[in-house]
């Protein structure tokens, strides 16, 4: 393992700011940087003090530019499994995460970088993003999750295109396809990334976990599945007592004091 970091944590307000900080590289990510990033959202999951996650790459070029291609040509078809397998697993978990998780994207966000963006709940783009999957130019295909997780958001068509093509698209065409939620001022990334997870955190914790849940089932599922998950969670909430503050709040019109119960 690297002395330094290359995976940085920071709570502040509620939000731990999660920073790929790679930037000589682009964030490109490794072993090691996948290892890392598990390992920082491991560290904040059970943490009482953060109430969300914003995700992004240090130095402003780059989200992240892609997996470390050094590390990919080694590959032969075992190797190229677990490869694959890793990191599908370690997103397969921040898409999994039971709070918020937003993507801030600056710069490049290409091939494993797009597809760690797709495991996030939200994705703010700047007007400086652009998104790619380009793998076919180099021989393979997405590994980590990114034929799947594209094609849900934005469609089967759109999401060949990009992926047969391996062309990139700027933010504003990701915010019209739906790959990105909005574009923001490169110069306000930050701060309006955090004014979006804040708003989503001032909500009941309990719902918000479960309303990824089911969300994300929905996409999964059949119908009548979904519904009945969304029933059964529907229910539990109701057992809470965030839900009887957050009435209770509402019929007395003041703010909600939620305490993740």
């Amino acid at each position: 393992m690297s002395d330094d970091p290359l995976v940085r944590v920071d709570v502040r307000e509620r939000i731990a700011t999660v920073t790929i900080d790679r930037p000589e590289k682009l964030n490109a990510l490794n072993p090691e940087v996948i290892a890392q990033l598990d390992g920082a959202f491991a560290s904040i999951r059970d943490d009482d003090d953060v109430g969300g996650v914003l995700l992004t790459g240090a130095g402003g070029k780059a989200f992240v530019a892609g997996a470390d291609i050094g590390v990919l040509a080694e590959m032969d078809s075992l190797t190229g499994v677990k490869v694959s397998r890793d990191g599908q697993e370690v997103f397969r978990r921040i898409e999994a995460f039971p709070k918020p998780v937003v993507a801030a994207v600056a710069g490049y966000a290409l091939g494993g970088g797009c597809e760690l963006a797709l495991a996030c709940h939200l994705r703010v783009a700047a007007e400086s993003a652009r998104f790619g999957l380009p793998e076919v130019g180099l021989g393979i295909i997405p590994g980590y999750g990114g034929t799947v997780r594209l094609t849900r958001l934005v469609g089967l068509g759109r999401a060949l295109e990009m992926i047969l093509t391996g062309d990139m698209v700027d933010a504003q065409e990701a915010a019209r396809i739906g790959l990105a939620n909005r574009v923001v001022p490169s110069d306000e990334l930050e701060d309006q990334s955090r004014a979006l997870l804040g708003k989503i955190i001032a909500k009941g914790p309990v719902a918000l976990e479960m309303a990824i849940k089911s969300t994300y089932l929905a996409v999964q599922s059949t119908m009548d599945d979904a519904l009945t998950f969304e029933s059964s969670l529907f229910g539990l909430l109701a057992s809470t007592d965030d839900m009887r503050e957050g009435m209770k709040a509402f019929l007395e019109k003041r703010k909600p004091d939620f305490r993740g119960r």
